[in-house]
């Protein structure tokens, strides 16, 4: 049987993904804010404890994303190559080092969801739309001082965040949150009735290869509602970072197990 994930065939042909590496270009709208470390704390299980410094900073990034394998066959038939996603991300420690860790992300693609799985991000299905910059200014912002954005965020027929950033100009980076090494917990779940998880361990993982453009900052707006079925209202906004926006190139190549977690 052949292919880097499910389904596998004979040939391979209709796994749901392509192996690693994985190649990204997106543009990604980043708003960073302080919530109450205490709900930070929620979200990091075991081995993980609250990052020394601001314990309770939060990055919430909308990205619209083209992605592709080596082959770059899927930029060829976009529906396989763009996607949209939403995520929040935290910081936290281990054995005496500061990671970024994904505690919440909506996708729109099931290739996207399946990438998750092998890389820990906690995907869903969502509704995620970001305004898009472009050259001519006729029906898009263009990238500088003065440029308006919108973002939104929805799942399961609900609103979860929705954020307007107005760019006031150059920034260094695109903040600081999301500037580690991701520590993510990779779990499969017992088939027993009452079992534990037949597998559970600590991962390392990040970008093998990153290109940036220039980040722009930003004076930004962000609300965050509640919905029956997620958790993110619960990082409420207490106070406001600053909101940034960047293009930037990605390569994923694998990751490194960091400790081996008994079951629960």
């Amino acid at each position: 049987m052949a292919g880097f994930f499910y389904p596998r065939t004979a040939s391979g042909r209709a796994s749901l993904i392509p192996s690693p590496p994985w190649f990204y270009s997106g543009d990604l709208l980043t708003v960073e804010y302080r919530t109450d470390p205490a709900r930070v704390a929620e979200l990091l299980p075991a081995p993980l404890s609250l990052a020394d410094e601001d314990p309770g900073a939060v990055a919430l990034i909308w990205a619209d994303w083209q992605s592709c394998s080596t082959s770059r066959e899927e930029l060829l038939d976009p529906v396989r190559a763009q996607y949209k996603e939403a995520f929040v991300v935290v910081r936290c420690a281990f054995e005496g080092r500061t990671y970024s860790r994904c505690v919440y992300i909506w996708v729109d693609k099931d290739f996207a969801i399946a990438r998750g799985i092998h890389q820990g991000y906690p995907k869903k299905l969502g509704s995620i739309w970001q305004t898009r910059p472009h050259p001519f200014a006729q029906a898009a912002p263009q990238l500088g001082a003065g440029a308006v954005f919108g973002a939104t965020l929805a799942a399961g027929d609900r609103r979860l965040a929705e954020a307007v950033l107005t760019l006031t100009g150059e920034s260094p980076a695109n903040g600081f949150v999301n500037g580690h090494p991701m520590a993510h917990h990779r779990v499969l779940p017992g088939i027993g009735r009452g079992e534990g998880d037949a597998h559970a361990e600590l991962i390392e993982s990040g970008a093998s290869a990153f290109e940036g453009g220039q980040a722009w900052r930003g004076d930004v707006e962000l609300r965050l509602f509640d919905a029956p079925t997620e958790e993110l209202a619960r990082l409420e906004v207490h106070e406001v970072i600053g909101g940034y926006y960047r293009q930037v190139g990605v390569t994923w190549d694998g990751g490194r197990r960091l400790a081996e977690l008994p079951s629960v």
